[in-house]
């Protein structure tokens, strides 16, 4: 069963497991680049994950099969949206937000690989509604 610790000590392993990537590779390179090499990372750190996720959408009653993507979905509760960009924008914290409603992840870390510190200034986490169910559906 997923509880809010499971949750934060996988936070902080994926968290190290970028810094790692980082830490070799360093900034600047395509977000391609770095996915790849942080799949290797979370393989042997063994995280459970999906890469490219497949979003489906509802729609009016249907569900449609749609073009988005979770870069990664780890171990079913949090996703991880990683990119290679100048800054962060509101168009990129909108992207994982409504990931994390479709997929109902809890939580959900945005990274980004072109900067100098990831802790610092490269990450940023989010939680959705369905953390603050998890008691409820534990109890």
């Amino acid at each position: 069963m997923i509880s809010k610790t499971f949750i934060d000590n996988l936070e902080y392993k994926v968290t190290g497991a970028c810094i790692e990537v980082h830490k070799l590779l360093g900034p600047g390179l395509l977000e391609s680049v770095d996915h790849k090499c942080l799949i290797r990372e979370l393989q042997i750190q063994k995280i459970n994950f999906k890469s490219e996720q497949s979003i489906i959408l509802p729609y009016k009653g249907i569900l449609l099969d749609s073009e988005l993507r979770a870069d990664l979905f780890i171990e079913n509760c949090l996703i991880l949206e990683l990119k290679s960009v100048e800054s962060i924008l509101p168009i990129h914290e909108a992207q994982i937000l409504t990931y994390m409603k479709l997929l109902k992840a809890p939580k959900g870390l945005l990274i980004n690989f072109n900067c100098t510190n990831i802790v610092q200034t490269g990450k940023r986490a989010f939680v959705s509604e369905f953390m603050y169910n998890i008691d409820k559906q534990n109890n």
